[in-house]
């Protein structure tokens, strides 16, 4: 069922995967959105959203260590961003890329994550060593709304993390759900944070869920009927 925002009589809507699709094209094409401008903002935006379920004070008892598994498209270019700032937020997050990406701004990102000392691995660590107390957090950029090519690598990347025993944050789309249809049977982040707009398939997540990005034009939200909830302050997340 719908969350019903409590300052609007009508519900939250969730989108489809061709809803979704269409509203960043409209973005990007009308309203001269650019898409280092949303990696930024939905990227910093997501850093914040864990932060407030995953604070620091909560991982005192080792250090606090992310691991940020990025993959080649939009969605990874926000995980990159989420990285860089997740550093700044004075976490320890290291990075893997399920394969090399050709798009100069994933490119870029990834320059500037290694600018600032993010280690990077060249290889996915075994499922052993993400229980082992290796890392406090899983944070899954792999996969978004766009369609990405089956590899073996993202094939290893999702079985790592429907095995692993710590936490998993999902951007967006849990990888290995389908947009518009949950499927626990991939993965069951703690922790999903949808990007502009919710998702179908959010609606059956029980969880602690955000909604990242404080920045869309009244009249797009009015074109799509979004209902978004009241963002506190000026807070750039809202817990649904």
């Amino acid at each position: 069922m719908n969350r019903v925002n409590q300052d609007c009589v009508e519900p939250l809507r969730y989108l489809s995967k061709e809803e979704a699709v269409s509203m960043e094209t409209e973005l990007l094409r009308d309203y001269r959105f650019g898409r280092e401008q949303l990696a930024e903002l939905l990227g910093h935006a997501c850093a914040v959203a864990i932060t407030k379920i995953f604070p620091l004070s909560s991982l005192e008892k080792r250090q606090p260590t992310l691991l940020v598994l990025c993959g080649p498209g939009q969605n990874g270019c926000v995980g990159l961003v989420c990285a860089r700032y997740l550093r700044l937020f004075e976490y320890n997050p290291t990075v893997f890329c399920h394969e090399r990406s050709r798009d100069a701004l994933h490119q870029d990102l990834t320059v500037q994550c290694e600018k600032m000392d993010l280690p990077f691995l060249s290889y996915l660590p075994a499922e052993v060593q993400l229980v082992n107390d290796a890392y406090n957090l899983v944070v899954d950029a792999v996969l978004g709304p766009e369609t990405e090519p089956e590899t073996e690598a993202l094939t290893s990347a999702l079985q790592a993390m429907r095995g692993v025993k710590i936490p998993v944050v999902s951007l967006d789309i849990p990888s290995g759900w389908e947009s518009d249809d949950s499927n626990t049977d991939q993965i069951n982040p703690a922790l999903l944070i949808s990007l502009i707009t919710p998702k179908r398939c959010a609606q059956s997540f029980s969880g602690p869920h955000f909604l990242a990005g404080r920045f869309l034009p009244y009249d797009i939200q009015k074109k799509y009927q979004l209902n978004l909830p009241k963002f506190a302050g000026t807070d750039c997340v809202v817990e649904l």
